[in-house]
């Protein structure tokens, strides 16, 4: 009965986090891979081939369904994964549908014609590769019209974050923002567009000013997941054990882990 959560590295561990807290009940294996983050500065190929490789780990371990809880995999892989590699049985979701569903208001399922919402300047802060995919502004353009999207490549972030840098994740932070609003003075909301910058999330609205809204996944990822299991609960694989898969060094991703969920983490060699 367990479910899959894949991140190129720590990052998604907001989004377990969250999805344990909302579904207790549900093994969660998550793998991260950490000897190749991150992946928001590799090519799209680069990044097909590691997340089908990851997630191939998550479907040996007993994951009928995983995540990927990685902007950077959900915007560069997910859907030629689903197009052409997803195993018959096996389900691959991404972490932009739900965000997409709580700036639209509207449910993934909806397929009236796009229509006017209430953010008209949306603030988009991602990982590079992200942002020269353009994923997130054409899965918004299929459902909202009259939203511009200034999209902020945030470089060094999840580096800093990797390596428990907050000071220099911070300072990251403020740059990035300040870049931004250059560019778009005054944003109705914003998207933390990595599973990474959650844990940065005070310092983003900090930043940005209590005027803007920001959208943040992990909540939102868990919600949407809740949702989907009621309607497919099929789609909860075989495994019955939780797991912290790395291929890093289990040690050091241990400690970090630890340090980022402020409860003890193990991980084991993926």
């Amino acid at each position: 009965m367990a479910v899959g959560i894949f991140d190129s590295g720590l990052g998604g561990l907001t989004v377990l986090d969250a999805v344990a807290k909302r579904l207790p009940n549900v093994p969660l294996v998550y793998l991260g891979d950490s000897a190749h983050a991150p992946y928001g500065v590799r090519t799209p190929d680069d990044i097909y081939n590691l997340t089908t490789a990851a997630t191939q780990r998550l479907f040996d371990a007993g994951c009928d369904l995983v995540i990927l809880a990685c902007n950077t995999a959900s915007a560069a892989a997910l859907r030629r994964m689903q197009e052409g590699w997803v195993p018959p049985g096996k389900r691959v979701l991404g972490v932009f549908v739900p965000l997409i569903e709580a700036l639209t208001e509207r449910q993934w399922g909806d397929n009236s014609p796009p229509r006017e919402v209430a953010a008209k300047h949306v603030a988009l802060f991602a990982t590079p590769a992200t942002v020269s995919s353009r994923a997130f502004q054409r899965e918004l353009a299929f459902r909202a019209i009259g939203v511009d999207v200034e999209a902020q490549a945030c470089g060094g972030v999840v580096d800093a974050i990797e390596d428990g840098d907050m000071i220099l994740a911070e300072a990251l932070v403020r740059s990035h923002v300040d870049a931004l609003q250059r560019k778009m003075p005054t944003p109705d909301a914003a998207v933390l567009g990595c599973t990474h910058y959650p844990l940065m999330a005070e310092v983003f609205q900090d930043a940005l000013g209590p005027q803007v809204k920001v959208f943040s996944q992990a909540n939102l990822v868990a919600e949407s997941l809740a949702d989907y299991l009621d309607r497919h609960p099929q789609m909860v694989g075989p495994g019955t054990e939780p797991a912290f898969l790395t291929t890093g060094d289990p040690k050091r991703v241990s400690s970090r882990a630890t340090q980022f969920l402020r409860r003890q983490i193990t991980f084991t060699s993926a």
